[in-house]
């Protein structure tokens, strides 16, 4: 027959196995809070990443509601545009070189 010692240490037994299983290989196991904090750790990045290029965006809109400077600039360099009275030459090079 079984002794209430015996019957105590298995039961001790199986839950210690059943804690186990639960802790290495469950929902919530410590394989899984590692993944989840490389997950958060590559979403800081990428956050830092984002906000940095918000205040280089937001830089430039202040810039651009500030002053014609700006405005200026970017007709010249990206549409090409020169102001009136301007004459505009344009440096081919020699491609045969």
């Amino acid at each position: 027959m079984v002794s209430m010692y015996q019957l105590l240490c298995g039961i001790l037994v199986v839950v210690f196995i059943a804690l186990q299983v639960r802790l290495w290989f469950g929902d919530g196991s410590i394989s899984h809070i590692w993944s989840l904090q490389d997950s958060i750790e590559e979403q800081r990045f990428e956050n830092d990443r984002l906000v940095d290029r918000n205040q280089v965006l937001d830089a430039e809109v202040q810039d651009l509601k500030s002053g014609l400077e700006s405005i200026e600039e970017r007709a010249r360099s990206e549409l090409g545009m020169i102001k009136e009275g301007e004459t505009f030459y344009l440096l081919v090079e020699d491609s045969s070189k």
